[in-house]
This record gives structure tokens, C-alpha cells and sequence, in this order.
């Protein structure tokens, strides 16, 4: 009952950042979630994660906005949070994820001058999102599997992310630094 309650909050506040536009408040509450996702490998938190990392990316990419379509897309897109809600309430699962389907069906249907865009931001927020679970200690098979994404995609994706975050945490000790900054003033 802990994993209802903790998603009808995020689906809460995922709506009212989206109304707010607030990139920011949507990825903190796609990372909340994937804890939750992780810890039960539930299709439905791991969809929620997505779509509404999905939004924080597109809420960030401010010329979408002048898109005619955008409002009502987004319009689309919190009416079927709102079903989604009553039915997580009501405690009718086949509903809740039904809901979730067509959110993200609402994204994907959008005009199509950003229609790839979107798909593009949903495949790549999965693989995101794939990698946050698969650090939570999940299999890669198993995290792909429910992700929909290929484990190619996801080692490719986690080996750069890897890659990157050692570039970040070696540093050099104060002598090392000393010699190098004396050799490059030589």
C-alpha cells in the first residue's frame, strides 16, 4: 500500500509541474520513482518513470511551446493522469495501467513536425531510466526486458555513463598537480 501511495503523490505532483512547466520538479519525481520500480520490477512504476521523465525533457525544450498542438497534448496527457489516479484510488489495476498506455499513446500521437522528437525522447528516457534500475542491481536481461529496450542498448548506454563518471572522480593528488602545473609553466 506504501508503493499506491507513494505513486498517486508522484502522479499528483507530476501534474502540477507539468502545468508549471518545471523540467526540474518532473526528473526529481522520475527518480523517486525508480526506487519504487526497482524494488518491485512493476511495469506500471517503471511507465510512469518514463513518461514523466519523458515530459521533463520535453517541458525543457522551450521552442516545443510555440507548437500549436503542445497545450492540447499536454491537456491529453493530465486528463489520463487523472483517470489514471481515480482508478489507482478505486484500486482497479487493469484500469490504472490502461491510463498509463494511452498517456503515453497521447504523447506519441502528437503532430507530426514533433512526433519523432517525442519518440525519440521516449526511447531515450527509457534507456535512461533502464540504467538507474539496472544500478539498483537488477539484471540487465531482466531490465531491458522490462523496458522494452535491447541489453545492447543498455550496456552501450551504462558503458559511456561509466566512462564518464570515472573521467569525473580521478583526481590527482596535491603533488601530481604540483609537478604537472611546473612542468606546464617550464
Amino acid at each position: 500500500m506504501e508503493e499506491v501511495s507513494h505513486i498517486i503523490h508522484v502522479l499528483e505532483d507530476a501534474k502540477q509541474a507539468l502545468l508549471k512547466k518545471d523540467g526540474t520538479k518532473l526528473s526529481q519525481l522520475s527518480n523517486q520513482t525508480i526506487h519504487c520500480a526497482s524494488s518491485e520490477q512493476d511495469a506500471s512504476s517503471i511507465m510512469i518513470a518514463v513518461l514523466v521523465y519523458s515530459m521533463s525533457k520535453i517541458v525543457e525544450r522551450k521552442d516545443l511551446h510555440r507548437i500549436r498542438n503542445y497545450d492540447l497534448v499536454v491537456k491529453k496527457f493530465i486528463g489520463y493522469l487523472d483517470l489514471a489516479l481515480l482508478a489507482l484510488k478505486e484500486g482497479n489495476l487493469e484500469a490504472y495501467e490502461g491510463h498509463l498506455q494511452r498517456a503515453r499513446i497521447a504523447l506519441t500521437s502528437t503532430s507530426l513536425n514533433i512526433k519523432p522528437f517525442i519518440q525519440d525522447v521516449l526511447r531515450k528516457a527509457s534507456i535512461n531510466k533502464a540504467s538507474k534500475i539496472y544500478e539498483h542491481g537488477i539484471s540487465m536481461g531482466r531490465t531491458a526486458a522490462l523496458l522494452g529496450v535491447t541489453q545492447w542498448e543498455l550496456s552501450e548506454y551504462t558503458g559511456q555513463k561509466e566512462v564518464l563518471e570515472r573521467n569525473y572522480v580521478s583526481t590527482q593528488d596535491v603533488r601530481s598537480r604540483a609537478e604537472m602545473a611546473l612542468r606546464f609553466f617550464s
